[in-house]
């Protein structure tokens, strides 16, 4: 049984050896210098009396991905006026009223409100949709935008429905796979927006009608993860087929995103995620020990970008905290009862571990999506990132 059942989270810097009030105050070192560090080190900035943005600092801009990563970090760590702030910013600039994406934010804007882009990108509507329903649990519902559940919902209402009954625009899931879209309309998706552990959650808190899709949808994406990371590496690409191969085909904008590469990081830690929460195993659980072992051999490999088969690509890694961050988030499948700490899978779990809890934030210009990474991986490893029900 899993933490949604019990109520009980694994600290697994704690099962390492880490105490209590190490744990505490490194989580407040890295809160503060996310939040309110010097120039070179937050990436949150605050607009006026009641607003506030996260920057993209590699891109200078404010992206849904980090809006709504800086929600559900705001909703973990009981920072509801952080919280409330960037919700603002993001529905009174990137939320787009009328025409084809009504409904959907804007995946990008400049840091004055000015949007860049007038499409979504679907990870930022999912996270959006459960850092919402965490407040509402968490701190209850208010009036407005705050209404979190009411907001949720209706983001969750758009990216099902659109393009029914006259409605224009496209779907953020496929209705016949049950899988999320790269983009609304795409035939193709993006491994690491698999969320199956958000939509059990979906399936219990969203529109009644639509509970039984989103239950359907979990199920798709456990198995979908099962068959798109590589059987030896543990690896993901970018973007992937549905039916769990590489999406080899080159995006309009030159870039191929068949790699393990930036985006794709985030897949090991959805998984150790799902497993704290849930623990419904559909063949998805052995990849993050895979992909652990793989790069285990010198850490070095984790500056190198990969085929999914593990053949090198002359590329440096643009993120390398992030993969950090995100394969030790991966261990949490790895467990630690007295009969397997002996063990090697125990062990290598444990030098991921390790070497995250010796690494310190990113500072500079590349830091934004490192740190992101970085916060959920420490909030999860503590057993801090949290069920709100």
């Amino acid at each position: 049984m899993r933490a949604y059942y019990t109520g009980e989270y694994r600290n697994f810097f704690a099962e390492i050896g880490k105490s209590k009030e190490e744990i505490q105050e490194r989580i407040k070192d890295a809160v503060n210098i996310f939040f309110f560090g010097n120039e070179d080190e937050r990436i949150y900035h605050e607009v006026g009396t009641d607003m506030a943005y996260l920057e993209d600092t590699g891109n200078n801009d404010a992206r849904t991905e980090g809006m709504s990563y800086g929600m559900m970090l705001c909703v973990q760590l009981n920072m509801k006026k952080e919280f409330d702030r960037i919700w603002k910013w993001a529905k009174t600039y990137m939320w787009m009223s009328d025409g084809e994406n009504e409904g959907y934010f804007a995946w990008s804007c400049k840091t004055d409100g000015e949007k860049n882009a007038f499409g979504p990108a679907p990870d930022g509507e999912e996270f959006f949709a459960m850092a919402l329903f965490f407040a509402s649990k968490r701190w209850g519902d208010g009036e407005g935008i705050y209404n979190y559940s009411q907001e949720a919902k209706a983001i969750l209402r758009a990216c099902l429905h659109k393009g029914e009954n006259g409605r224009p625009g496209e779907p953020m899931w496929n209705r016949e796979n049950k899988q999320i879209l790269f983009v609304p309309g795409s035939p193709f998706t993006d491994p690491s927006y698999h969320l199956p552990h958000f939509y059990e959650l979906f399936a219990l808190w969203a529109d009644e009608e639509d509970r039984t899709f989103w239950k359907s949808a979990a199920q798709a994406s456990r198995k979908y993860l099962a068959k798109v990371c590589h059987p030896v590496t543990g690896m993901s690409p970018e973007y992937g087929e549905f039916d769990g191969t590489p999406m080899n085909k080159k995006m309009p904008w030159g870039d191929r995103h068949n790699l393990f590469y930036s985006d794709a990081y985030r897949t090991v830690a959805n998984i150790g995620l799902d497993y704290e929460w849930f623990g419904i195993d559909e063949g998805q659980y052995g990849i993050p020990l895979k992909l652990m072992r793989f790069l285990r051999t010198d850490l070095e490999g984790a500056r190198c970008v990969f085929e999914v088969d593990g053949t090198p690509v002359e590329k440096n890694v643009l993120h390398p905290v992030g993969l950090l961050a995100t394969t030790a988030q991966g261990a949490l499948i790895v467990e630690g009862s007295e009969a397997k700490m002996i063990s090697d899978d125990w062990k290598v779990a444990v030098s991921w571990v390790e070497w995250f809890w010796s690494q310190p934030l990113r500072i500079g210009k590349r830091r934004y999506y490192d740190n992101c990474l970085y916060l959920f991986a420490l909030l999860a490893l503590s057993g801090n990132y949290r069920i709100w029900k």
